[in-house]
């Protein structure tokens, strides 16, 4: 009953996860491709560590079919992590001299790890760290004004319930560009630390980050225009009802045509893209899904903008083939930056700017040199097992390995100066024995 409830909880957890953590799946997956040749090593060490209190056992069981189960299984898992390399791909793995320039750095939301999400601080902070682009999500205002926000509400990155009670789950598009202007959108970085920064920050910027407020699309690409990024943007379509719900589009582009050069900026909204190709078509069309390359050409794509999860070294190499560059979102750590690099990737989204320290990938080398570790782990690592195996078939039969002191029962080895010591004890108690049963000691007991 026991193993049927183990049994039981092991398949139900599996399938939560599966379904929780559908998406990381995929990254672990991916993760593989860059951490598979260090595991393979790791895997490999590990077994032959375990070959130790194998071997003993094995050597110390009286049944042959136990020997034999135990054996087989080990075994069997051994040969397995031998030959996993066969099966393992990474782009990370190429020969010398085909990997390209590293991927260039869009600021997700700005620099989030070091100040408020899109924020005018935030965008400022991204530029300072050096990255070549922006990325926002663009909301238009119940008047007509585009600005920055992502989520669909307010209530997460402003004090909208302190200013505006009764508004809170309103949907920030039904708000007039001076109401957004009244909210306070940086004091709640400080109090959550999103992602345990804040204790980095001097006190001038936690004072400049308590005091930041939503800006407008006009300001941010003003910064982008004045420090020559590019910007990259989603842009939401207002709800149903909204004023502006018919022609933000057109909104946009002019805000876009006295702020900033068009070609600084990647056009993502699919909506009318060939009539906003044909107003202005220096905009550099961006898709965000993938799709043939005939229909991408026939849209005017020039680069496309997906998530890491489908990154695919064949994909990104069959389009840029046709000059169609790819951003992958949202890469965070090193191991995917580095991934994103071999696969050939023209840029990411990040959140992490220190990702413009890494100078080349966590793994790189070519398809000889990594045949050569993976045959040399193997054949040090069978060697070591058989020496081992060796070692305690030795023991275990009572060759004499150092000073011959040690000999082999049916139990296991036991020591000759305590087997000598028993006999003795042995034959010490039997001669008092002899000399108590003698008529003289006999005669003296009776006296006494």
């Amino acid at each position: 009953m026991g193993i049927v409830v183990t049994l039981a909880f092991a398949v139900s957890a599996t399938a939560v996860l599966s379904e929780v953590w559908s998406k990381e799946w995929k990254t672990l997956l991916l993760s593989l491709q860059v951490t598979a040749p260090f595991l393979h090593v790791g895997g490999v060490l590990f077994m032959t560590l375990l070959s130790w209190p194998i071997a003993l056992h094995f050597f110390r069981m009286n049944k042959r079919v136990h020997q034999v189960c135990l054996l087989g299984v080990y075994l069997s898992v051994l040969f397995s992590l031998y030959l996993v390399p066969l099966a393992m791909y990474s782009p990370c793995i190429r020969e010398a001299g085909t990997l390209g320039p590293k991927p260039t750095l869009l600021g997700h939301r700005g620099a989030p790890m070091l100040a408020p999400e899109n924020t005018l601080m935030s965008f400022e902070s991204a530029v300072e760290a050096g990255v070549d682009g922006l990325e926002t999500d663009i909301t238009i205002s119940a008047d007509g004004v585009p600005f920055v926000m992502h989520d669909l509400t307010l209530q997460r990155t402003t004090n909208v319930e302190e200013v505006f009670p009764n508004r809170t789950h309103t949907p920030a598009a039904l708000f007039t560009w001076s109401d957004v202007q009244l909210l306070n959108a940086g004091a709640w970085f400080l109090s959550w630390d999103p992602f345990g920064t804040v204790s980095s920050l001097s006190p001038e910027q936690r004072a400049l980050a308590a005091n930041q407020t939503v800006p407008s699309l006009a300001e941010v690409l003003d910064v982008a225009n004045r420090t020559g990024r590019t910007v990259l943007f989603d842009l939401r379509q207002p709800p149903p009802g909204h004023p502006y719900r018919d022609n933000y589009l057109n909104i946009t582009l002019d805000l876009i045509h006295t702020h900033i050069n068009s070609s600084q900026v990647l056009w993502l909204p699919s909506d009318q893209r060939e009539e906003i190709q044909q107003v202005d078509p220096e905009l550099q069309q961006t898709a965000g899904q993938t799709a043939s390359i005939q229909e991408l050409q026939d849209n005017h794509i020039t680069s496309l903008n997906l998530h890491y999860s489908t990154m695919s070294l064949q994909h990104i190499s069959k389009y840029r083939s046709v000059n169609i560059s790819v951003n992958l979102y949202v890469v965070n750590q090193p191991w995917l930056y580095s991934l994103a690099w071999c696969s050939g990737a023209s840029s990411v989204t990040t959140n992490n700017m220190l990702l413009r320290d890494i100078h080349t990938p966590l793994l790189l080398v070519t398809p000889e040199q990594y045949s050569v570790m993976w045959v040399l782990t193997d054949l040090v690592s069978a060697a070591l097992i058989v020496c081992i195996f060796i070692f305690h078939w030795w023991r275990e039969r009572g060759l004499h390995f150092w000073s011959g002191s040690r000999q082999t029962h049916k139990t296991g080895p036991y020591s000759k100066f305590r087997t000598e010591l028993s006999d003795v004890w042995s034959i010490s108690s039997g001669n008092v024995r002899t000399e108590l049963r003698t008529p003289s000691t006999l005669h003296t007991i009776t006296e006494e």
